[in-house]
């Protein structure tokens, strides 16, 4: 699966919108720059890897898929109700889709406060809530090149 815009646009999106979907690998320190706010005390992420594991099972790669206008969709609306339920100025949020390895950066989550509390439970509840809501599906390659479906938060 590929994405239909530019690099520039999706991140375009991203910062207009809050998330993106992304099919290269993410600009952690773009993001980073973005989300820079003299106001704000605080800045929290999270990067989520692709581990070597699932369970008792060895993961040898995996393959996200996701349909972009539904993600971007519901991904602005869990940061705008991030920015409603707790105290923070911004938060940005990119899942990759396509192709990953192990140690690639398969999500990335970045929020701006003044305090820092506020950054640490959104960043936090964001994460989460993309994984239950955003409409992205993971296929995990194993050693004995059988492979097995999950969704996002399996």
């Amino acid at each position: 699966m590929t994405i239909k815009r530019s690099v520039d646009e999706v991140y375009a999106i991203a910062e207009r919108d809050g998330f993106a979907l992304l099919d290269i690998a993410i600009d952690e320190e773009r993001l980073k720059r973005t989300l820079d706010d003299d106001g704000c005390g605080a800045f929290a992420c999270f990067e989520g890897r692709v581990r070597n594991h699932n369970n008792a099972t060895s993961v040898e790669r995996l393959t996200y898929y996701g349909y972009e206008d539904l993600a971007i969709n519901q991904g602005r609306a869990i940061i705008d109700e991030a920015k409603q339920r707790f105290e923070i100025t911004n938060a940005i949020a990119i899942h990759r889709i396509g192709a990953l390895d192990i140690g690639d950066v398969a999500v990335w989550v970045g929020v701006v406060s003044a305090h820092r509390y506020p950054a640490f439970d959104a960043c936090r509840w964001i994460l989460d809530t993309i994984k239950a809501d955003i409409p992205v599906w993971k296929q995990e390659y194993y050693e004995d090149d059988s492979s097995k479906w999950l969704s996002n938060n399996g």
